[in-house]
């Protein structure tokens, strides 16, 4: 497909529609829009994950991981690149060279985990992103991939799109997340897991319930106060506390500031 960009900007867009492969104009905030506008976020966050990556020397991956994660991220960011471009062509469509995401795109992502799985150890809890900016840079990836995932299936209940690229999308996930692991495994750094309820439970050991605070005549004082004028609710009983009594004591100043004694 030849692609020959002279101009960026075209006007076409400045009432809120866009053009689809083929010239079809539809709404900017389409379903469409919203699957393959987040397919383009990834391919974004990804070209971040491999800028972050390349510049982790010389204390943190060594240049040969560093190598294979360039490779293997290069390959992804193209065929998100392929799956964008089909998800902006209108369904039923095609034109001249139009890509296309196979089973074996999936299968290599798969191969791709495998081989990184075998440096892991198993988790016994889930993990925290971070520890190295390559960790949080390919979580990111991961976070955004899902949600790329969730648009696409919502476009797939208002037009038929190819299971393929729903298939690939959902192991691409599975793969940002090994290889985020695989980043701090090989820079030799620490995974932060998932402590279950650690923030409630060191709370919870630390505070005792207080003792619910009591005051005679609680009742009474709170009629004479809802009451405005210093005098009992109409029709209600009241308990009288001798004037010594915090109660009391209460029932006094509300008699002063009301002019009634």
């Amino acid at each position: 497909m030849a692609i020959h960009i002279t101009r960026v900007y075209t006007r076409g867009g400045d009432t809120g529609q866009t053009s689809l492969v083929g010239g079809a104009r539809v709404d900017k905030d389409c379903r469409k829009l919203e699957s393959y506008g987040t397919v383009d976020e990834l391919i974004c966050l990804v070209g971040t994950a491999r800028t972050v990556i390349a510049g982790d020397a010389p204390k943190g991956l060594p240049k040969p991981v560093r190598a294979e994660m360039e490779t293997s991220l290069r390959r992804v960011q193209n065929r998100l690149f392929d799956m964008g471009s089909i998800l902006a062509t209108p369904a039923g469509q095609s034109y001249a060279g139009m890509p296309e995401i196979s089973d074996g795109d999936a299968s290599d992502l798969e191969k791709e985990m495998d081989r990184m799985q075998k440096s892991l150890e198993p988790l016994n809890s889930f993990v925290l992103p971070g520890g190295t900016l390559a960790n949080a840079a390919l979580h990111e990836c991961r976070a955004v991939c899902r949600r790329a995932e969730r648009e696409i299936m919502r476009l797939s209940r208002e037009e038929p799109v190819d299971k393929r690229l729903i298939k690939y999308i959902n192991r691409l996930s599975d793969f940002f997340f090994v290889m985020s692991r695989y980043a701090s495994r090989k820079a030799g750094v620490k995974e932060y897991l998932w402590e279950y309820g650690l923030g409630a439970s060191a709370k919870a050991a630390s505070t005792k319930p207080a003792k619910p605070a009591t005051l005679e005549g609680r009742t009474e004082s709170k009629r004479v106060v809802a009451s405005g004028a210093g005098s009992p609710v109409k029709g209600k009983p009241v308990k009288r506390e001798p004037a010594g009594t915090p109660a009391g004591k209460l029932k006094a100043l509300v008699k002063k500031v009301s002019g009634k004694r």
